[in-house]
């Protein structure tokens, strides 16, 4: 199917940039050639921040209520069209079509939500211990934010981050991943349809080194907000450096699923195929590592790999699949890698263990997955679940806690003081207890060590993007 998508350029400002060049986009599932997008650069990425700049006076001087309003139009537009976005997203992603519509409804979650927050960006007032002077605390927004969304999630990631943003008085220049740019494209239409004024949501497709590197040398972008790899993460702090710019990095995760004695295992079995094999497993929250407690080690591995087993393999636009490709050549050998390392490191191969043809891989179970294996210490981004054994709680958190990436852990446990000693001592910013969906748009979601910093959700979110003023006012006393 190819895509007859009302604009294949980008807009930026009053403009529809379609530039000299342009990138071809295909279905992971098949190959199929989607559409063409602008392939931009240095040049449309300056202009982009021109026009966010320019716009952001007007937009942050508006009153909350009318970028609410905004907003909420913005999301009943996004809601009017969902059956036809999760079509374009699960040609575009590879997803199954059934998780692309939860996917655009969880995104526009943070639409609405962000809609209400615009109105509850409260200032404070502090008393003073002179007669004369009364201080006022005011909130206001940052300036231009440049957002960079990864393609796992292209509707969900721009919507989580956009939302906010917009909600605070911010403008911003987006630039969607170069595998999914389609749905982001379809977005920033929608907005302009909805009424936001030109100029204060840009997007610009292209190499991420070119426009990135205007980004982050431009000091009028103040915030920059990046869903993706530790090491990219790594490079975008260390250019912020020379502007100081405020930044959002959610990035790699390494989670751990703690499976204790006393666990309801039906419950286990059935947060572990959401948390496992959703999106094909490549979720930065996703489950890499099943720590199993030697007492229900045996009766958790035979109900899970009999549920695995179920699991089937196809193109997302088919209704009875339930994982669809992996997004790349590339992503596919990297997994491939992972599992063979495994197995010649004296891992058991249970099920699946290779690709079943293109970028496809079968829902893969290990077991005898040791702590020093690169499988364990690296985020897989693929089907595949590792499983090894603890046999005292102790022993549990360490294992959990001796990697680098610190973004969540799940625990499964009926005992409610075991419940708050894993919820503290668990090294993430993010805790599951007896659950694996964990994310919402009225919760902080965000990691510790090299996961990142920084929140997305609930109030803490929209903090991210606006700054904190002391006023002290003199008067007559």
């Amino acid at each position: 199917m190819v895509f007859d998508l009302p604009s294949q350029s980008c807009r930026i400002g009053s403009l529809q940039v379609t530039g000299s060049a342009s990138s071809t986009i295909r279905n992971p599932a098949t190959g199929e050639i989607l559409a063409c997008v602008p392939h931009l650069g240095a040049k449309e990425a300056a202009l982009a921040v021109d026009a966010a700049s320019s716009a952001f006076r007007s937009w942050s001087r508006g009153t909350a209520y009318d970028r609410a309003a905004l907003l909420t139009r913005w999301a009943d537009l996004i809601e009017d069209r969902y059956a036809s976005l999760a079509e374009l997203l699960t040609a575009e992603q590879g997803k199954p079509l059934k998780e692309a519509q939860r996917e655009l409804r969880y995104g526009n979650s943070f639409v609405r939500w962000y809609a209400e927050e615009a109105k509850r960006v409260y200032g404070e007032t502090i008393p003073s211990e002179r007669a004369d002077q009364r201080i006022l605390i005011l909130k206001q927004p940052l300036g231009v934010v440049a957002a960079i969304t990864p393609w796992n999630f292209p509707v969900a990631m721009v919507l989580r981050k956009v939302a906010p943003a917009l909600a605070a008085g911010c403008t911003v220049v987006l630039k969607p991943a170069p595998e999914t740019p389609l749905s982001a494209l379809q977005l920033v239409e929608l907005a302009a349809q909805a009424g936001i004024p030109e100029g204060v949501l840009n997007i610009v497709t292209g190499p991420a080194e070119d426009i990135g590197a205007v980004w982050m040398a431009d000091p009028r972008v103040r915030k920059v907000t990046f869903t993706g790899s530790t090491e990219v993460g790594r490079l975008l702090m260390s250019q912020s450096a020379r502007t100081l710019k405020k930044l959002t990095l959610e990035l790699g995760g390494n989670a751990a699923m703690i499976v204790c004695a006393d666990a309801d295992l039906a419950r286990a079995l059935s947060g572990s195929m959401f948390g496992k094999f959703r999106n094909a497993g490549q979720t930065c929250i996703s489950v890499n590592r099943f720590l199993l407690h030697d007492h229900i080690a045996q009766s958790f591995t035979e109900r899970f790999v009999e549920q695995v087993r179920s699991l089937r393999v196809g193109n997302g636009s088919d209704p009875s699949s339930d994982i669809g490709p992996l997004i790349n050549e590339d992503g596919c050998n990297k997994v491939e890698d992972l599992v063979n390392d495994a197995l010649r490191s004296g891992a058991t191969l249970l099920l699946g263990g290779k690709r079943i043809k293109g970028t496809f891989f079968a829902p893969t179970v290990l077991a005898d997955v040791t702590p020093s294996m690169r499988i364990a210490q690296e985020e897989i981004f693929g089907p595949v679940a590792c499983l090894s054994t603890f046999n005292d709680d102790d022993t549990a958190i360490r294992t959990a806690n001796d990697i680098s990436h610190g973004l969540v852990h799940y625990v499964y446990t009926e005992q409610l003081s075991r419940a708050f000693r894993y919820s503290e001592e668990l090294e993430a910013g993010m805790v599951g207890i007896n659950g694996t969906a964990i994310s919402c748009a009225h919760a902080p979601f965000g990691g510790i060590k090299q996961s990142g910093y920084g929140r997305e959700g609930g109030h803490h979110g929209i903090d991210e993007f606006l700054q904190v003023k002391y006023v002290s006012i003199g008067i007559a006393s």
